[in-house]
């Protein structure tokens, strides 16, 4: 792999948003993917992580994943960004990082552009919808 890759929950509209935000606001060289449309395998990813957090793939195959994703992401983007990809990768800040994203991950349904269908997992999700929902 030559290209590292972010990858969201699509299914979810705050995601969604996050993630064109990222796509028109921060130059980073990743491909910005949900994980729905992402070939997993080749990515060394599981549904199971992707449902769980955000997940980087390195260009060269490492992993990360939540807060820890989102900085490897903004450490890419260059130049103010950098710093603030840093700052979250330093150890109290990513201490509290953590916390902070499961809150966020755990009420995405609440925040704007969340919707009930960010809160449940892909296989509910799909026992409610239909596979191709």
């Amino acid at each position: 792999m030559t290209t590292p890759t972010f990858v969201y929950d699509g299914d979810c509209s705050f995601c969604t948003t996050c993630a064109e935000f990222i796509e028109t606001r921060i130059p980073t060289h990743a491909r910005v993917v949900p994980w729905q449309f992402a070939d997993l395998e080749s990515l060394g990813l599981t549904v199971e992580q992707c449902e769980e957090a955000v997940q980087w793939v390195g260009a060269d195959g490492s992993t990360a994943s939540g807060p820890d994703a989102i900085a490897l992401m903004l450490r890419d983007a260059g130049r103010g960004w950098q710093l603030a990809g840093g700052a979250l990768q330093l150890g109290p800040v990513r201490l509290a990082a953590w916390p902070a994203y499961r809150w966020v991950a755990d009420h995405r349904h609440l925040l704007p552009g969340g919707t009930a269908a960010c809160s449940l997992p892909q296989a509910q999700r799909d026992l409610l919808y239909g596979k191709d929902a």
